[in-house]
């Protein structure tokens, strides 16, 4: 690693997270991806280069967390990134191995990494912290019960640090993304069944990539220190909200 200005992301081997991890080394920061499989890690690293290392974490424990951290002796931006969803029974239904899988990387995770990271970015001018939320993080829908919680607990997290570290230099950014289609997010909380998983994005014209998230990522990072946006809520234009979705062709018209 170089001197430069220095970002963690949690989940940072797939989806979202690796996204972000491109973007941000694109910026010039040199960049930390963190996650539980080593394999997912190592190809985005392959594809950022030099300015990438790996850090084996999982988010959900607390020695690993701590062990992570501590192999960093800096740190400028904290994605907290690392999440998910599993399932989507009816709460009378729910697996409560699921609701405690999703809170254990939604909510404690984030506290977690938050909580060892502050020390370094302490030491800072730029320290920022992005939590990636959802939606489902200020809103609910049927069969959903177990993730709006999750989430809902990621953006609190991020609204409660953001009052308790008023006065200092650090940026609290809560990131809302609506329907991302990425390979993983759908497959894993739909247990792998690939015909659901391709159902949910079916019929929408330009649904978000990770791409676009971490583009919002990049800006919301690359403001003045002075500038913190607190929440930014991104959706595709076929969405209006959780609950609608338009499932057809749009007349995107040309200039």
């Amino acid at each position: 690693m170089t001197d430069n200005l220095v970002a963690l992301v949690t989940g940072g081997g797939t989806g979202i997270g690796a996204a972000v991890a491109k973007r941000l080394a694109a910026d010039g920061f040199d960049v930390v991806v963190a996650g539980r499989r080593r394999e997912p890690l190592e190809r985005t690293v392959d594809e950022v280069g030099a300015q990438a290392r790996v850090v084996v974490m999982d988010v959900a424990d607390p020695d690993s967390v701590r062990a992570g951290i501590g192999s960093l002796d800096r740190l400028d931006v904290l994605v907290n990134n690392a999440g998910g969803a599993l399932g989507t029974s009816r709460i009378e239904d729910g697996d409560p191995a699921e609701w405690q899988q999703m809170f254990a990387s939604n909510v404690l995770g984030t506290m977690q990494v938050t909580q060892a990271a502050l020390p370094l970015l302490r030491r800072s001018a730029r320290a920022t912290i992005v939590d990636v939320s959802s939606v489902a993080g200020q809103s609910v829908y049927e069969g959903g019960g177990g993730y709006t919680s999750a989430k809902h607990g990621t953006s609190v997290i991020s609204e409660t640090l953001r009052l308790e570290l008023n006065g200092e230099n650090i940026r609290v950014i809560d990131i809302r993304p609506g329907m991302v289609h990425t390979e993983e997010f759908s497959l894993t909380r739909l247990h792998r069944d690939q015909a659901a998983a391709d159902k949910v994005y079916e019929g929408v014209d330009h649904p978000l990539t990770a791409d676009d998230v971490a583009e919002c990522v990049g800006f919301a990072v690359g403001l003045p220190q002075h500038v913190n946006i607190d929440t930014m809520v991104i959706k595709p234009v076929a969405q209006a909200a959780s609950h609608k979705v338009h499932r057809g062709p749009i007349d995107w018209k040309t200039a």
